[in-house]
């Protein structure tokens, strides 16, 4: 859909941050100077593709902000948006053939997988990093490349114990267990009592990989080392396994086939007491209470925590992040630069967070005190998921060979074969080392 000022009608008083020959109205004096003066081409136009929402004040903000630089600059901005899974494979293609988007929004280490097709926005990063506190490292990790910015580090959605406080207590537990010993005799007690857990082993972007990496981290295994030599064929990585097959037993049916909006939707429809995700489920009961009372119900029960600690004895997660990269054939690269820099400033920046509803935690640390984070206690777990995150390159560094290893599903398919009773815990872990040592070229 594209969007104009016929189709969108929204107030836009109080602008104070536009854009006048590339430079930022508004902007604190010690910045102007500094600020990269990033003139539109002529005519530009601009097409933007991102991932569907999961929070719909997230996707709405965005449009509103947007708009408000179309007005700004007269550049037509059209916002498209795919399903979680088929950003990926999209944006593999457009850098593949060379056309497509000007701007994605893409998934972890993906733009380490051409680095070669996308805009180097090195001068914007650092102007960014210097006006706002810097970047998160993590973040950071995923959108540079021998020493240079690929791309904008735009958002981790925190992954989180989504669950259920009086399934819980009717299980027998006063309080979530904060160990994974506990977390499994919870999850027992929640099956006897008919109201099971529920973790995505299927191909889900965010979910399948946020829970595939807290297994396996948290029992102290890694995909490969500092070297990158690929090291998952060790006794953690067993033990994880071992401990997967447990957890698996007393889940409801289907999870292997799970994609990221499976869990939302059953957990919201009440099949499901306990599950890991980013704070959307809560904010849909949440919305939707006055409509229906099953959801309000729901809303006034749901709490959210940190995922439980392993034997490895420290949180481990790794949350999903995402990155605004800029593919280098558009042929307003000036107009895409300009764009991104109004989006991370300040007014459109903070505004979107807040509006985001603690699902988009901020990339830049000046964003972290958004009072998003303290309006409501369910935001906390996901405050710091920017800060906390470790790369799914653990422990080596990111580049092609993690990237691939991750779109190849490896890491989730070796639980799933496992769980599901398709390989032996042994077998799965071999099938999922001679995987990865494809991409890491063993």
């Amino acid at each position: 859909m594209k969007f104009t000022r016929r189709d969108m009608i929204r107030t836009t008083a109080g602008l104070a941050a536009g854009l006048a020959g590339g430079k930022l109205i508004g902007a604190p004096a010690a910045y102007a100077q500094s600020a990269p003066n990033y003139t539109p081409e002529p005519g530009a136009t601009l097409r933007v593709l991102r991932w569907s929402p999961f929070v719909q004040g997230d996707e709405d903000a965005w449009i509103a902000n947007t708009q408000k630089f179309i007005e700004a600059t007269g550049v037509q901005v059209r916002i498209d948006k795919e399903s979680w899974e088929d950003i990926r494979p999209k944006a593999a293609v457009a850098a593949n053939v060379g056309s497509g988007p000007d701007i994605m929004w893409v998934w972890f280490d993906d733009a380490h997988q051409y680095p070669d097709k996308l805009l180097d926005v090195t001068e914007l990063a650092d102007y960014l990093g210097n006006k706002y506190g810097g970047w998160y490292e993590g973040g950071k990790g995923y959108a540079t490349k021998d020493g240079k910015f690929i791309g904008l580090p735009l958002a981790t959605i925190g992954n989180a114990i989504v669950y259920r406080d009086s399934w819980v207590k009717e299980a027998g537990f006063s309080e979530f267990p904060k160990d994974t010993d506990g977390f499994l005799e919870l999850c027992r007690a929640l099956q006897k009592t008919g109201h099971p857990a529920g973790f995505t082993h299927g191909h889900g972007v965010g979910d399948g990989n946020n829970y595939a990496h807290w297994l396996l981290w948290s029992h102290g295994g890694k995909m490969v080392d500092e070297s990158g030599t690929v090291v998952i064929n060790s006794p953690e990585t067993l033990k994880s396994i071992e401990y997967a097959i447990e957890l698996y037993k007393t889940f409801i049916p289907g999870t292997e086939s799970w994609l990221d909006v499976n869990n939302n939707r059953a957990f919201l429809a009440g099949e499901l007491s306990v599950i890991a995700n980013g704070i959307s489920a809560y904010r849909t009961a949440q919305q939707n209470k006055d409509n229906d009372p099953k959801l309000a119900e729901i809303a006034a029960d749901i709490r959210t925590t940190n995922m439980p600690i392993g034997p490895v004895g420290e949180s481990v997660e790794l949350h999903q992040t995402t990155t605004a990269v800029i593919f280098n054939y558009t042929p307003y690269p000036n107009a895409a630069k300009a764009y991104l820099q109004f989006m991370f400033e300040q007014e459109q920046m903070a505004d979107w967070i807040e509006k985001s509803l603690g699902y988009c935690c901020q990339s830049l640390k000046a964003y972290a005190d958004n009072p998003v984070w303290t309006s409501d206690p369910n935001a906390a777990a996901y405050s710091k998921a920017s800060e906390t995150l470790r790369p799914n390159g653990y422990a080596g560094p990111l580049g092609y060979a993690s990237a691939a290893t991750m779109a190849d599903y490896v890491l989730v398919d070796m639980y799933a074969r496992a769980v599901t009773g398709q390989a032996t815990p042994q077998e799965a872990m071999e099938e999922a080392e001679k995987r990865a040592n494809r991409y890491y070229r063993v």
